[in-house]
């Protein structure tokens, strides 16, 4: 399991909230996702997981360097 340090500002925080989705939620899919890929419109990083409540989120982040994470979005999937 990767350990990654979080760049968090008021901004991503208040965007993931719209989304339904926590910090907290965010760093624990990221961090131990079932699933990696890359976004096929940005090319960013993007790790799949579920949520406490049984949704599957996709977690959209950059790095900044090799542990330093850059969150960017993270919404539900749907027919994951």
């Amino acid at each position: 399991m990767p350990f990654y340090f979080f760049v968090w500002d008021k901004d991503t925080i208040e965007h993931l909230v719209e989304h339904d989705v926590s910090p907290d939620e965010f760093e624990r899919i990221v961090q131990n996702s079932d699933d990696r890929s890359y976004s096929r419109s940005s090319g960013r990083p993007i790790a799949f997981g579920e949520a406490d409540d049984g949704r599957w989120l996709c977690c959209v982040y950059e790095f900044i360097d090799e542990t330093t994470v850059l969150p960017c979005t993270a919404f539900e999937v749907e027919g994951y």
